[in-house]
């Protein structure tokens, strides 16, 4: 009969590698303690790879550079997805996600309803800021990333190249998402999704 440890490395198995791994995805068939004992041991035995507190990956590895690892928003999700949590990209993550700049950010801060907390990835953290159920609310995934990627670039500083390059990825946003995350925008992004919709309707 197997041990509840191998039963827990068959279930990850059965997925893809580099998928992340929490104990919430085991803990109501085997129990908290039974899944932590065995995510612990897994984790000795080099089969999973431990990313911070309670965030497990079933590492992809490459020849030359070795364990392949997630991006942050990818964890990120993962970590929103376990807690019921709604998150939204900020900052020069939001750039980075439309292509607005090649920085990958150090440390990247998501927008969330969940709790508010810091969690170390390695060198990288990822921030979890509480926000106000109005910032949470875009029903477009696109259009939320370039509400706050406008927030952070500023109104006076925006330049119209970076408005043509936002515009250009939102032409992927469903129109009636455009039009409901306007309403939720400050009125100067308002108004370039505005323009955006009546591109659509002409």
């Amino acid at each position: 009969m197997k041990s509840i440890k191998e039963k827990i490395k068959d279930e990850i198995k059965a997925g893809n590698r580099g998928k992340i791994v929490l104990p919430s995805d085991f803990e109501i068939k085997y129990g908290v303690e039974n899944t932590k004992k065995s995510l612990l041991r897994l984790t000795n035995e080099g089969f999973l790879e431990r990313l911070a507190r309670g965030i497990y990956l079933y590492p992809e590895r490459d020849e030359l550079l070795g364990v392949l690892y997630p991006d942050i928003e990818t964890i990120a999700e993962e970590i929103a997805l376990r807690d019921n949590a709604r998150i939204i990209p900020t900052g020069i993550q939001a750039l980075n996600l439309l292509g607005l700049s090649t920085q990958v950010p150090l440390n990247a801060v998501f927008l969330t309803d969940g709790s508010p907390r810091t969690i170390s990835i390695g060198k990288r953290k990822i921030k979890f800021k509480k926000a106000s159920p109005k910032n949470l609310a875009a029903k477009g995934r696109l259009s939320g990333l370039a509400i706050q990627a406008l927030k952070e670039i500023g109104k006076e500083k925006v330049s119209q190249d970076e408005i043509i390059k936002i515009k250009e990825q939102l032409k992927k946003e469903e129109p009636e998402n455009l039009y409901h995350d306007m309403k939720l925008a400050p009125s100067w992004i308002a108004d370039i999704l505005g323009d955006l919709l009546r591109y659509y309707y002409e």
